[in-house]
């Protein structure tokens, strides 16, 4: 089979479009034909080396398809099932092993394609909105790249619970994008200093939560954007990772909470994977949220991808193409 491999960290031409063996499911295990695989920040963290991997590995942690081969044990999964996964290593690749408990069923109304796009994303914006801050009707969050995949998914979950949303954007095409998901408003970071602008907006209170996947180049506004005793979830870094601060700013700046939450932790049960997901897949069934495939490419164009999602010329949901 294909699959695309990292044998050494770094750039995106790291990346090698390689044969492999196909793998065999072991016990609890199942074997997937992968349809399409979901690219993500993640990604980039795993084949740049921050997030720790052994060498060499396939790429990729987000996918759906189509049962295989299932290993000894395994009872609620058969061959012929459409499941998606996510937070699993190994889904650039035309085959994939996954842990039997960790596969979501795919509804009959929902296609792969989505199923894939929307699994990552959606999980995150539902964990980050319902558990990490449980956003409450009239609350207000800022949600940074909102014209991103995650972004946009979530300032669409926001809505569904009765939020008021604050977008930052990089241009006037992404804004739109934002105000298409539901935005409030929405503030182009490029021409606009979201410091400033969020604080007009709330009259000099400040937002109840940030939900920040950016990282360094937003989190010393971020703070400052909060109202006392207000939440900052930074939950990536794609700006890079935020130098160490004295947490006594916390307190000086009004009691404010910080969290690094990771999607690992908000579905390590399954009741609480199925849970987050017939949420998500509902929300989509009815048309509450819509996942945009802004960009696709070929398995095997796995580092133009990347390239196009670090210059940040990507918007909504990138997938790799498998099938």
């Amino acid at each position: 089979m294909k699959a695309v491999r990292v044998h050494a960290l770094g750039g995106p031409e790291v990346m090698q479009y390689e044969d492999v063996d196909v793998p065999r499911p072991g016990p609890g295990e199942v074997l997937i034909k992968i349809s399409a695989t979901g690219l993500n920040y993640l990604d980039v963290q795993y084949r740049i080396g921050r997030v720790k991997a052994p060498l060499p590995f396939t790429n990729g942690t987000e996918a759906a398809g189509v049962v295989s081969e299932v290993g000894s044990g395994v009872t609620d999964v058969k061959v012929g099932d459409r499941v998606a996964y996510t937070m699993i290593l190994g889904t650039y690749a035309e085959y994939a092993l996954a842990p039997a408990a960790r596969l979501v069923p795919v509804p009959a109304n929902l296609d792969l394609r989505t199923a894939a796009a929307a699994l990552l994303q959606g999980l995150t914006a539902h964990y980050l909105t319902h558990s990490t801050y449980p956003l409450k009707a009239g609350e207000t969050a800022l949600v940074h790249a909102a014209a991103g995949g995650i972004g946009n998914v979530l300032t669409q979950v926001a809505r569904i619970v009765g939020a008021q949303v604050i977008a930052t954007v990089g241009s006037d095409a992404k804004a739109e994008l934002a105000r298409q998901a539901g935005a409030h408003h929405v503030i182009n970071y490029s021409t606009q200093d979201f410091e400033q602008e969020v604080k007009k907006i709330t009259e000099g209170r400040g937002v109840h939560v940030v939900y920040d996947s950016v990282g360094k180049d937003t989190f010393d506004k971020s703070l400052n954007c909060l109202r006392h005793r207000g939440y900052l979830a930074l939950f990536g870094f794609s700006s890079g990772l935020v130098p160490p601060f004295d947490p006594a700013i916390l307190g000086i700046k009004g009691s404010l909470f910080l969290t690094r939450p990771g999607l690992n932790q908000y579905i390590a049960t399954r009741d609480e994977l199925m849970t987050r997901a017939r949420d998500l897949f509902k929300w989509i069934g009815d048309g509450s949220v819509k996942i945009r495939i802004n960009h696709t490419f070929p398995l095997a164009d796995a580092v133009k991808a990347h390239q196009e999602l670090e210059a940040r010329r990507t918007t909504g949901k990138v997938l790799l193409d498998v099938s």
